[in-house]
């Protein structure tokens, strides 16, 4: 990463909105309320927050004393859901494969604080981003209030073999590529053990929260393959081992059923994408404990796009094609096969504020709406590995939205979500819901609420 790319966050301050509300007292008074745990609806609920935590759950609608109350009823409250699966730093475009070569990191800085607004005003509190350099930095910037966007585990760059899925040098000319020479574990390539435990280290050193590896190789990627295996087992094992000393979890991309196995058993803690998992890999990923996050969103997206003459690049397109149409049916043998599901959407594929489209396709393939809500909540919360978020509970983060009406009764809800809190802090409210004498400078200066 460009030095020049953490600059894009600082100058982005003055353009970045404030929340509406500052993180003061409040109380939610909510039509009804999703509980994660058992994934049923609760009745009328008043959920209390202070200094950013949720301090109580009560029943029906109640005025707390001293504390101002925004009407939710006829909404449905949620935890903050989690996309487990995002690419802040890109979105995809006819011009994807240029720009690599015409931008610099700081254009896509500043497109990310963009990407990031988008994500959290569509309901989504927290994501993973699974694999892009600007990710760390961006991070920083939200956690530091300097722009609004979702709570962050950035995984930095993706590791891969040569010539694998995330080797940033695929596509290059002879003369760009004896310029720069191979990339090795410092740029996340990697072609032994000594290289995988060396690329984990890097990516610590870089400020990764997450390990992300392409254990085949991919559909975007500028090569022929886009399902074969492109690590040994061995070399798996030892990104998961050095992983675990640094408290990290490691994400594996894989369309292939082999790179699928051997990822499993090398002991990653999620498949992502999974397309040609077999009967084999899902009760090999049941054993082990190995979460799915289908992705089915960017499956649909460029199977769609595929169509199109001019959007991706001819050695891409094929595999856009065959591949993207098969995801949503793996996800649907994998949710009746027992395979533990989670919520994610590969967004940067497609266009970031679109995530909530996921539940809408996870439904389509048969797995029930409160599952898909539980994917993105309590699951999504165990696949990151804590315990202070994806529930509505006293002692969590108040990270809450809410949308009109009834999510399992019409999932497609998920869409007009009109309320966002995180952590405490009101980023999102339905029209005609005002706090008298709450934060009004905050607001002005924020605008119109989205």
């Amino acid at each position: 990463m460009h030095p020049t790319a953490r600059l894009a966050g600082v100058a982005l301050a003055a353009l970045s909105p404030l929340s509406l509300f500052a993180a003061e007292p409040l109380a939610l008074q909510c039509g009804q309320l999703f509980d994660a745990r058992s994934g049923k609806l609760l009745d009328a609920r008043t959920v209390v927050v202070r200094d950013g935590k949720v301090a109580e759950v009560l029943a029906g609608r109640a005025d707390v004393p001293g504390v101002q109350a925004i009407d939710l009823s006829g909404h449905t409250c949620s935890p903050g859901w989690t996309d487990l699966h995002v690419h802040l730093g890109d979105q995809s475009s006819p011009k994807s494969y240029e720009e690599d070569f015409r931008l610099d990191d700081v254009d896509f800085a500043f497109r990310a604080v963009g990407y990031a607004r988008k994500t959290l005003m569509a309901g989504f509190t927290s994501v993973r981003d699974l694999g892009g350099e600007v990710s760390p930095h961006l991070r920083d910037a939200i956690n530091q209030g300097l722009v609004d966007g979702p709570r962050i585990w950035a995984a930095g760059k993706s590791i891969a073999t040569t010539g694998g899925h995330a080797d940033p040098s695929n596509g290059y000319n002879s003369t760009l590529s004896h310029l720069i020479g191979p990339p090795g574990p410092t740029e996340g390539v990697i072609n032994s053990v000594d290289d995988a435990r060396q690329a984990v280290r890097q990516r610590y050193k870089d400020g990764s929260d997450v390990i992300k590896i392409t254990a085949t190789a991919g559909v975007l990627s500028y090569a022929k393959s886009g399902d074969a295996p492109q690590f040994t087992v061995d070399e798996v094992k030892a990104i998961v081992d050095t992983a675990r000393d640094y408290g990290y979890r490691v994400a594996a991309h894989a369309h292939g059923a082999e790179g699928m196995k051997r990822a499993v058993l090398g002991g990653v803690t999620s498949i992502e994408h999974g397309t040609y998992m077999t009967d084999e890999v899902m009760a090999l990923m049941k054993q082990k404990g190995t979460w799915y996050v289908p992705t089915i969103h960017a499956g649909r997206f460029v199977a769609e796009k595929a169509k199109l003459d001019d959007y991706f690049p001819e050695v891409v397109r094929p595999k856009a094609a065959r591949i993207g149409a098969l995801i949503q049916d793996t996800a649907a043998r994998a949710y009746k096969a027992g395979v533990k599901i989670a919520f994610g959407t590969d967004m940067g594929v497609g266009p970031h504020g679109d995530n909530a489209r996921e539940f809408l396709y996870m439904v389509e393939a048969g797995i029930p709406a409160a599952t898909a809500l539980q994917a993105a909540t309590i699951r999504a919360a165990e696949v990151l590995g804590v315990d202070d978020q994806g529930v509505v509970e006293a002692g969590k983060r108040a990270d809450i939205v809410a949308m009109p009406g009834n999510p399992l009764a019409d999932i497609t809800v998920v869409t007009r979500v009109d309320f966002v809190m995180k952590d405490g802090k009101v980023y999102k409210r339905p029209d005609g819901v005002r706090l008298d004498g709450m934060q009004a400078d905050a607001e002005a200066q924020a605008g119109a609420a989205p």
